[in-house]
């Protein structure tokens, strides 16, 4: 199962793990659909597969990954833990049902959904993660929708950096300042709602920028991820837009295109906010 398009980049990780930059995700598509969605990504030359155990759907990422062929060496699965599972014990109870569904004998990366503040478990959950690291069970653990008061204290009490930090980030919402700190600390920005769930797609910012480029307002979004240095992981169930959310790296964005694109940013989230969903 080959695509006919360039390879797609990685980012190095802080354990020295190599990340596909562009990813598929299924958030929000029902169990039996994933596996078609999941296939058309395989066929369309996507090797990073992106789910959750709330989405339902882990047992149909895993018919697509079964039905590919494809080399499991050659596949980056996520998934991520939900927020009723957190705690050191119900977290590896947990993992071993997500791994079952998915069908494999181990996960590229394994993440921590939310960090439900007001529930205070995430250390605990962490320490059960850093045993799945420390067991071979999982190749790179890291955190979703983490705010920078999250992962201080995350810091101050670990010994193991999060490789990544999953988080809603799009032209909307930039985040610029939760970037610099990962930066600084050597954490991935890896990028859900992408598109602000095609909020932004009407935009004429971004309708002016696609037509200059001879592209669409999807494919400008994603390219502005992928030179801001993120990895993003792009849901569609549709095998047209699949394969035109892979299609961004034929052309480039120019630093006047980010400058106008960085003037986009208004700080609105689709999702929840972080620090108040317990």
């Amino acid at each position: 199962m080959t695509s006919s398009l360039p390879n797609i980049p990685t980012v190095t990780l802080n354990n020295g793990l190599e990340i596909p930059q562009l990813g598929f995700g299924v958030f929000q598509v029902d169990d039996e659909q994933t596996t078609d969605a999941v296939r058309s990504a395989l066929e369309a030359g996507y090797r990073s597969i992106d789910t959750a155990a709330i989405y339902g759907n882990e047992a149909g990422v895993g018919r697509a990954l079964a039905a590919s062929g494809i080399d499991r060496g050659d596949l980056f699965v996520t998934t991520k833990l939900w927020n009723a599972d957190q705690g050191h014990d119900s977290t590896l109870a947990a993992f071993d049902d997500s791994l079952t569904k998915l069908g494999l004998d181990y996960l590229d990366m394994y993440l921590i959904h939310w960090p439900t503040p007001a529930r205070d478990l995430y250390l605990d959950t962490w320490r059960a993660l850093e045993k799945l690291l420390a067991d071979g069970r999982t190749r790179a653990i890291g955190v979703s929708n983490f705010q920078p008061a999250h992962l201080e204290r995350l810091l101050d009490r670990s010994g193991i950096v999060p490789a990544v930090n999953q988080i809603e980030l799009h032209p909307y919402l930039q985040q610029a300042s939760l970037r610099a700190f990962h930066a600084e600390h050597g954490i991935a920005t890896e990028a859900w709602s992408p598109l602000a769930q095609g909020a932004l797609l009407q935009d004429p910012v971004l309708a002016r920028i696609a037509q200059r480029h001879g592209r669409t307002p999807a494919q400008v979004v994603l390219r502005w991820h992928l030179q801001l240095g993120n990895v993003v992981i792009p849901k569609s169930v549709t095998p047209s837009r699949i394969r035109e959310n892979r299609d961004v790296f034929g052309f480039t964005l120019t630093a006047d295109d980010m400058d106008t694109l960085a003037g986009l940013d208004r700080g609105t989230r689709t999702g929840p906010d972080p620090d108040t969903l317990n």
